[in-house]
């Protein structure tokens, strides 16, 4: 792809390129990270390590379909993206269903410039296949590009996440409704205490050790009920632990162990950015729920230890609208699926709404059957 504008001194040259070699992928890792610095809507699974090992695992090869843009040499905006030819031919975010976001990157200082030349490079790749970011955070990076989208483009609905405040346990046990809950989420402190839970947060060497018994931990507390299969399976392990490991040294994830009696009994996986941690995926022995120990609170409390006292702004939930979240009353945030098509390509998108809606639909039906049986 050719340069986009004009330069001068203020304003260098925009260069748009479309990288499809996992190799060069892996060398953009350097720049990647700077531009990740100076994007704050950037969630964790936008960080270079996560995506590209993700891609590693779950990528086919021939589909990568990577734009970046660069100003004088610097990396300014980066679509990390896939081609998909079922059901739809599509460019989808990498990432895939373990992702709970997706975004592209886009330096926080772009006066518009940045943003048109990426939606120009992708509009310039989306010839033959509708542009389909699923998942997107409200307040994405990628909304920007929507915005200045000269095709057909929709949004709809995508899945719920649940946020809290970015505050200290203190904080989120003050915001429930009555001082009758506060004393029992406060009673299950002590019991916390009272059993010896002591938790630390692994290093680096010793976060593929630490991944292994959160698995194997997450493996114990479903068995005999209905889990993600996907967590069992060692692709996911795999991708997990080539993940992380960098992720802990760049500040962008925390593997915590919990130990009682010096055996660890719970691990759990957080994942942090400038504007938000988010509680990934844990394992806890079944045994704790035997001796009364409250999982989701003990959880909590460690995960709200890594907001840096409300400079993340926020406490993700993440995915899933389960009930027992909703004990800390949070705030119910949709994703949003942003789709995007060049008039040639309009009918994709008609057919990607159609589905939709048909899935929307089908998931109101589902829900009134499933109240009208817990009545």
């Amino acid at each position: 792809m050719s340069a986009v504008g004009t330069a001068c001194a203020a304003h260098p040259v925009l260069t748009a390129e479309l990288v499809t070699d996992e190799d060069a992928f892996a060398g953009l890792a350097p720049a990647w990270g700077r531009l990740y610095g100076r994007c704050a809507a950037a969630t964790p699974f936008q960080s270079h390590a996560w995506l590209h090992s993700w891609w590693l695992s779950y990528g086919r090869r021939g589909r990568l379909r990577l734009l970046v843009v660069r100003a004088g040499g610097e990396l300014v905006a980066a679509a990390p993206l896939m081609l998909v030819r079922r059901p739809l031919p599509a460019l989808v975010p990498l990432g895939g269903a373990i992702s709970d976001y997706a975004d592209v990157l886009l330096e926080d200082g772009d006066d518009g410039r940045v943003a048109a030349a990426l939606a120009e490079a992708l509009a310039e790749l989306a010839r033959t296949a509708l542009v389909d970011f699923r998942e997107v955070r409200p307040g994405g990076a990628v909304e920007r590009v929507y915005d200045r989208w000269r095709g057909p483009r929709r949004t709809v609905g995508d899945s719920p996440c649940l946020e809290l405040p970015a505050v200290s346990m203190e904080g989120l046990v003050a915001r429930l409704p009555s001082n009758k809950a506060q004393q029992r989420v406060r009673a299950k402190l002590r019991k916390l205490a009272a059993l010896g839970v002591q938790r630390r947060a692994a290093g680096p060497e010793e976060v593929a050790a630490a991944l292994d018994r959160l698995l194997e931990l997450h493996r114990l507390q479903w068995q005999g009920r209905k889990v993600t299969s996907e967590h069992l399976r060692p692709r996911f392990r795999e991708h997990l632990v080539r993940a992380v490991g960098p992720m802990v040294r760049s500040g962008d994830a925390v593997v915590t162990e919990f130990r009682i009696d010096g055996e660890v009994v719970a691990v759990d996986l957080t994942l942090l950015s400038r504007s938000m941690a988010g509680g990934y995926l844990y394992g806890a022995h079944p045994g704790l729920r035997e001796r009364k120990a409250d999982v989701a609170v003990m959880l909590l409390d460690a995960c709200a230890a890594y907001t840096g006292g409300g400079e993340r702004g926020t406490l993700s939930l993440l995915r899933g609208d389960e009930p027992y979240k909703h004990h800390w009353r949070p705030e119910r945030v949709v994703n949003r699926r942003l789709l995007m098509a060049r008039r040639p390509t309009a009918p994709l998108l008609t057919a990607a709404l159609c589905d939709a809606a048909v899935r929307r639909r089908g998931r109101e039906v589902l829900r009134r059957w499933r109240e009208r049986g817990q009545d």
